[in-house]
């Protein structure tokens, strides 16, 4: 199975080393993939032309960065907004938006994780929060977040950051902004008014930390500047929760989601939904490694 809804990928300066369109490509699920116009010929060297959307200048020019400054930096924001703006033109109620730093896909399940071969996980998360009025935001778990040797006690999270790989309700009133941390500003403004945010943890992506990968923004941002504007415009957006605190040797920030335990599922009303177990023709099958 594949997506019922499009699948998009942000990038730049990745056009040789792109991780989630090779992982798509060998799952076999359709996506596009979003670039500023003066990259769009690197990366036509490297992958089918008819896979690229080129992201219109309007977008960038008229992002709200949050912070009034004379930083020209706009981050992924804008072309995120775009797919947004894209997905609801042809006519879709949802769309997916990745980065382009995701090595892999897997299921979790009794403390497996398996690399998916397939769409299918991405199709069993569409139906389930369909099934829910209220879930504006949901995504895969990292990789890294879910130990294979801990007690997992439920396939998914309520109401914390959905973040990296977002399968995004189209009609909600609200758009990408901010020059970092777009996804945690994204989440909380949808949990501050009351709707529900779901992060399955039956469902697992493979992030390589962005700063340890050539291209996207490691240099652009991180690589003279650090980590502590990132961390001091999520603390300048969401005062009441986020705080910016030092650990790891680094600055971070430290969002505080137990004011959001009371958003509540509203599921839809009048569910055709069959009893029992649907595996969705997924099966565990030892690959053998070459």
């Amino acid at each position: 199975m594949n997506p019922e809804y499009p699948v998009y990928i942000v990038s730049k300066n990745r056009w040789k080393n792109g991780l989630t369109w090779k992982a798509l490509d060998h799952m076999r699920v359709p996506y596009m993939v979003v670039v500023e116009d003066q990259e769009y010929t690197d990366y036509c060297k490297y992958m089918d032309k008819e896979k690229i959307l080129i992201l219109p200048k309007t977008y960038l020019n008229n992002y709200d960065t949050f912070w009034r400054d004379n930083d020209p930096r706009k981050g992924p924001g804008a072309a995120r907004n775009f797919c947004w703006d894209d997905s609801i033109k042809k006519g879709f109620k949802r769309h997916w938006v990745m980065d382009d730093n995701l090595d892999a896909f897997h299921r979790l399940n009794r403390n497996v994780k398996a690399e998916v071969e397939s769409g299918t996980i991405f199709k069993v998360m569409e139906d389930f929060v369909d099934r829910y009025e209220n879930v504006y935001l949901a995504s895969p778990n990292y990789y890294s977040f879910v130990k294979s040797t801990d007690k997992i006690s439920s396939p998914f999270t309520l109401n914390t950051r959905i973040y990296s790989c977002l399968l995004i309700q189209n009609n909600i009133p609200y758009r990408w902004r901010g020059r970092y941390n777009e996804d945690t500003d994204l989440s909380l403004r949808i949990l501050k008014d009351g709707h529900c945010t779901l992060q399955f943890n039956a469902f697992l992506q493979g992030k390589v930390t962005t700063q340890r990968m050539n291209g996207g923004n490691s240099k652009e941002f991180y690589g003279s500047e650090g980590t502590k504007k990132k961390s001091q415009m999520l603390a300048d957006m969401h005062p009441d929760v986020a705080k910016v605190v030092w650990k790891f040797n680094r600055w971070h920030h430290h969002v505080d989601y137990r004011p959001f335990k009371k958003n509540i599922l509203i599921k839809k009303k009048n569910l055709d939904i069959k009893k029992g177990v649907n595996n969705y023709g997924l099966v565990l099958k030892n690959m053998e490694i070459k």
